[in-house]
């Protein structure tokens, strides 16, 4: 069950670092800044990966209301996604200027968050479900 769980988990996160960085390039091109930029695309993701989790890796009926659950989530995923944001910006302050900087900024922030992240949605916010 745990590596069917972290197998869906880590689809939904490949998908949501997709959806994170194509967000963030968005708003960079539109001029939102990398700080202004990844917060957008950190909840976009977050939503996304919500979703996916809640119909595919933790599935099951639930008689809660989705938005407290996605809020539970959203809150959950705030934890992870603080360590998350603070690698991206040190990343984004040590790395050289180049066009992959917030790409490669995002993948180090996703990394170091996705542990924490798993074990929350696992035992906090699914955990009724599996």
């Amino acid at each position: 069950m745990i590596r069917r769980q972290l197998t869906g988990f880590l689809i939904a996160g490949a998908i949501g670092f997709g959806v994170d960085a194509g967000v963030l390039y968005a708003g960079l091109a539109l001029g939102a800044g990398h700080y202004t930029g990844r917060l957008l695309s950190f909840l976009a993701a977050a939503f996304v990966t919500w979703r996916i989790n809640r119909r595919f890796t933790f599935p099951t009926r639930n008689a809660e209301p989705p938005w407290r659950e996605g809020l539970r989530y959203l809150s959950a995923m705030a934890a992870g996604g603080a360590i998350n944001l603070l690698v991206y910006s040190i990343a984004v302050q040590h790395l050289a200027p180049a066009a992959w900087r917030p790409l490669l900024a995002v993948a180090l922030g996703t990394g170091c968050g996705l542990v924490f992240n798993f074990l929350s949605a696992k035992l906090w916010v699914f955990g009724h479900r599996s």
